[in-house]
């Protein structure tokens, strides 16, 4: 979907790594808005539309991204196992090394991973949606033999150093220096379901964040990142999408007004989805900065759109925002819309 459009989804870390301050839930609001952008891009290429099936399609694919930030926590409980099945073979030689018989075994008793592995509510996930890695033991073994091979791996095994902060540190930089960068890992990703295209890089940066909630002394019932933080979101996604639908025509109309020396049928398709999606969420939601808006669906565009759309779409929404609060259509309230008129 749109891959003829868009570049890879947070190919850079400086749009992967945002909303820092906010309460940890594994979809942010941008999640949200692209998520919304996809399906509403398919609704309206689609011959047979039908809202409430988009919008179930829309809440699957939010669902999907939750399984995979459970799946690829899994990823790394299955190299260190897979790591400790070849200590345990190796031992088992007809002639064993002293290595063999006496393996530094750090990184299989890495004191993060241990947590994960107890952690009841990422197995319970696992087990319900029966997500594993069973059937992939090349990925994991030629991950496990990325990771060994690392400087970062070999500096970790021979540090003299023993503490659960360093092992924290090490798994973390493991998911952000191997992990994140390991193509065939995405191949196998975007085989294995068309929903995790664009959500990998995201994910990862979710797990990470997951990671710091665990401390020396948690234990198995620490809590994972939820989907949602609270309903509100839910709202904004189920509000967002029905008004970029049945307002479509209308937002349409609107841009055509404020395109100077443009037909509006030769502007991308995708570039008039995207200031749709802008002018409902400006309108229909009081309660976000105008700014924050404009801002996310600019950022957006740099992904999602041609080289230069980001600037030609800034442009006229400044236009339009102009207007709609003169005919006091967008109207900002609530706390942090201080200096919104």
């Amino acid at each position: 979907m749109l891959s003829e459009l868009k570049n890879r989804y947070f190919a850079a870390h400086i749009f992967i790594i945002f909303n820092v301050r906010s309460s940890l839930k594994m979809v942010s609001r941008r999640l949200l808005r692209v998520k919304i952008l996809q399906i509403s891009y398919a609704y309206f290429k689609s011959s047979d539309q039908s809202i409430n099936h988009s919008e179930k399609e829309l809440f699957f694919s939010i669902q999907k991204s939750y399984d995979l930030y459970h799946y690829l926590i899994l990823l790394i409980i299955d190299i260190v196992n897979y790591a400790e099945s070849r200590i345990d073979l190796a031992s088992k030689k007809r002639i064993p090394t002293y290595d063999d018989l006496n393996p530094n075994k750090k990184f299989t008793e890495n004191l993060l991973v241990k947590k994960l592995e107890q952690n009841t509510s990422l197995q319970s996930y696992l087990n319900n949606q029966k997500l594993s890695w069973v059937n992939y033991p090349e990925l994991i073994k030629n991950l496990y033999n990325e990771i060994k091979d690392s400087d970062l791996y070999k500096s970790y095994m021979n540090s003299g150093v023993s503490s659960f902060t360093e092992d924290k540190k090490f798994i973390t930089e493991v998911y952000s220096h191997i992990i994140a960068q390991y193509e065939p890992l995405y191949q196998n990703l975007e085989e294995q379901s068309i929903y995790w295209n664009d959500d990998i890089e995201f994910v990862i940066q979710m797990i990470i964040k997951s990671f710091r909630s665990f401390k020396v002394n948690s234990d198995e019932n620490t809590e994972l990142m939820p989907l949602f933080k609270n309903d509100e979101d839910k709202d904004f996604t189920k509000r967002l999408f029905r008004k970029v639908v049945l307002n479509y025509k209308e937002n349409e109309d609107l841009i055509s007004k404020f395109i100077q020396n443009w037909d509006v049928e030769r502007v991308a398709f995708i570039d008039n989805v995207i200031m749709c999606l802008a002018i409902s969420e400006l309108v229909e939601f009081p309660e976000i900065p105008t700014k924050v808006t404009l801002d996310e669906y600019i950022e957006i565009a740099k992904f999602y759109s041609t080289q230069k759309s980001n600037i030609f779409i800034n442009g006229i929404l400044d236009k339009i925002v102009e207007h709609l609060k003169k005919e006091g259509k967008i109207k900002k309230s609530g706390r942090g819309l201080i200096g919104e008129i």
